[in-house]
């Protein structure tokens, strides 16, 4: 398997490479004063299994992952993975009001058409926001949902400061924090909310004893981490003596991880490196931890 990396996730790239034993693939890449991308394949691919570690941060990544993967098939790959560590628009994959565009769907419709090499296409995705979104994919692409749950349970675990329990924003992500608090042995909670006539959610309650105790909160995102302030406030309220977040995707926008730092809830924050945005922050308040073993064990099996 050779594997290449999308320009915007080349550390995570070389990670895989490392950890599977993987050849490199290697692109001339370089942008015009216009913005245009252009890209040149290098390697030689004719007649071998190729995989491309790229997310779709940015509608510009998106497409120039594809544009990547059809030229590997142009170049007479035999097959195509696409490792999508960071599948954008996750939280648009319906439709609440009428003419909503739901971008979930068109992308994976975008990513479907990318012409079949001989033994076909495969996507992995890694710990979506939402679960329907591999069935929004089409044709002969095969897509896998891939679970980060070993490197999650790992960072909650070095978090762990004596009595902990394992929690969660809303009771929407509620399946996923019991299923990490099962695993570590704790006890999971998470916090009801009411959305009051001007939009603004409130916490209403708490649903585990946290008194006395370490909260660490999952997340599979952190974006403005508006709800992570919220209910790492319902914790302090009920008692937590002390409030750590682990979460997947680290989005992180503007000044998003500046504001969890000022809100002085939170001791640390840890994410994945499936975005490269968690990887430009990284430092003494925010740890990454890599999903590469996760990616590369999916690798190691042919398609």
């Amino acid at each position: 398997m050779i594997v290449f990396s999308a320009s915007t996730d080349e550390v995570l790239g070389a990670r895989v490479r490392a950890k599977g034993s993987f050849p490199a693939g290697e692109v001339e890449r370089t942008r015009f004063p216009d913005g245009e991308v252009y890209q040149r394949v290098v390697s030689q691919v004719r007649g071998e299994d190729v995989a491309i570690v790229g997310g779709t941060s940015t509608d510009q990544a998106a497409m120039e992952l594809y544009d990547l993967a059809s030229g590997l098939v142009d170049g007479g790959a035999r097959s195509l993975t696409l490792v999508i560590p960071y599948f954008g628009y996750g939280t648009m994959e319906r439709a609440v009001r009428p003419g909503e565009v739901v971008t979930a769907k068109t992308r994976a419709r975008l990513f479907s058409s990318i012409p079949a090499p001989p033994m076909g296409s495969r996507v992995a995705l890694l710990d979506l926001h939402s679960e329907g979104i591999p069935y929004y994919f089409e044709g002969r692409i095969r897509p896998v949902h891939l679970s980060g749950r070993p490197v999650i349970l790992g960072a909650i675990r070095e978090l762990a400061d004596g009595e902990f329990v394992i929690a969660c924003t809303d009771a929407g992500r509620a399946k996923w924090v019991q299923n990490l608090a099962n695993e570590a042995g704790v006890t999971a909670s998470f916090v009801f909310k009411r959305r009051e006539p001007g939009g603004a959610p409130t916490v209403t309650a708490v649903s585990a004893q946290v008194q006395g105790q370490h909260v660490i909160i999952y997340d599979d995102m952190i974006r403005t981490g508006a709800s992570l302030i919220n209910a790492a406030e319902a914790y302090r309220r009920s008692g937590a003596r002390k409030i750590s977040v682990v979460a997947t995707h680290g989005v992180l926008p503007g000044d998003a991880l500046s504001r969890l730092r000022a809100s002085g809830l939170l001791s640390a924050v840890v994410c994945t490196d499936s975005h490269p945005r968690a990887l430009a922050l990284e430092g003494d308040f925010l740890a990454v931890r890599s999903v590469a073993p996760v990616l590369a064990e999916f690798l190691a099996v042919p398609p």
